[in-house]
């Protein structure tokens, strides 16, 4: 393993992976206790104790195998979003995770599920994202069967419901990344349809990212209009020439075309994953 490996996590999955560890490790040397973590609205509202907001993410169990299942997800698919999908996007991969948190807040508030630790449901929208977004990533479970990646999900809710754990806590997952992968990828797509989350400008700010948008746009104008003024050119030629050679290019740029797609296709190679966490998920704040 590189001896950097730390320094080359993305900068987002990193922090959220060593605010986690920290807060577990205050929880083990009892400098804290889970019971000041967990997500308590009446404490929030009457005591101002809005830390509960962001803590009840942070705390994935006290050390053990559990803990390190919780930290191995989240840094396998936090990492591959945000070094893929969300690649040079460190804002809106941000925003994605506060859409999620924000989301599973409003569910947990307005249908008290008897969920207090909200970190796990928020890791496994991360998994459904990522699924959605590797479609054609293939996976093994188990060493038993193979799958492609939009199972990924279901595969771990059925595991998490032989393990007798609370599959609540997967299904709000599922639901906070259906919602996500919904609104940012399908309904712009759709007749009528536009960008419904857009990352607000002082998110893009806080990671240097404001002017990212304005300078897109005019790297995709600037080669609209010479690709415009190529093509102008190029038409010129063609008629002067009869256009049997620009016929040829045409069916060649098309042969080309269809190239490319077929080797970006093949950059998504077979993935060998093997098991999911065991243990309880439901996150209910106990003292040892």
């Amino acid at each position: 393993m590189n001896a950097n490996w730390y320094a080359d996590v993305p900068v987002v999955t990193r922090t959220y992976m060593t605010m986690a560890f920290m807060t577990t490790l205050a929880c083990s040397l009892e400098i804290i206790t889970p019971l000041s973590l967990y997500l308590n609205t009446n404490l929030i509202y009457s005591k101002y104790q809005v830390w509960r907001l962001l803590t009840n993410f942070l705390f994935f169990g006290n050390f053990g195998i559990d803990f390190l299942f919780h930290l191995f997800f989240l840094y396998r698919y936090a990492r591959s979003l945000e070094e893929g999908s969300f690649r040079r996007r460190t804002s809106d991969f941000f925003f994605m995770l506060l859409f999620g948190a924000l989301f599973l807040i409003g569910v947990t508030v307005a249908l008290a599920p008897p969920i207090h630790f909200l970190g796990s449901s928020l890791t496994f929208m991360l998994v459904y994202v990522w699924s959605k977004r590797n479609r054609d990533v293939q996976m093994r479970f188990l060493q038993m069967f193979n799958f492609t990646a939009p199972y990924l999900p279901w595969v771990l809710l059925a595991f998490s419901v032989l393990l007798h754990n609370n599959a609540v806590v997967d299904l709000m997952g599922i639901g906070a990344g259906h919602l996500y992968f919904f609104l940012e990828d399908v309904y712009p797509q759709l007749e009528g349809g536009r960008r419904v989350l857009i990352t607000p400008g002082f998110i893009k700010a806080m990671f240097g990212e404001a002017g990212q948008l304005d300078a897109a746009a005019a790297a995709a104008l600037a080669m609209g209009a010479g690709a415009g003024a190529a093509g102008g050119a190029a038409a010129e030629a063609a008629e002067g020439a009869g256009g049997g050679e620009a016929g040829e290019a045409g069916e060649a740029g098309e042969a080309g075309g269809g190239a490319g797609a077929a080797g970006a296709a093949a950059e998504d190679g077979p993935e060998d994953w093997t098991a999911r966490e065991p243990g309880d998920a439901d996150g209910h704040p106990h003292e040892d």
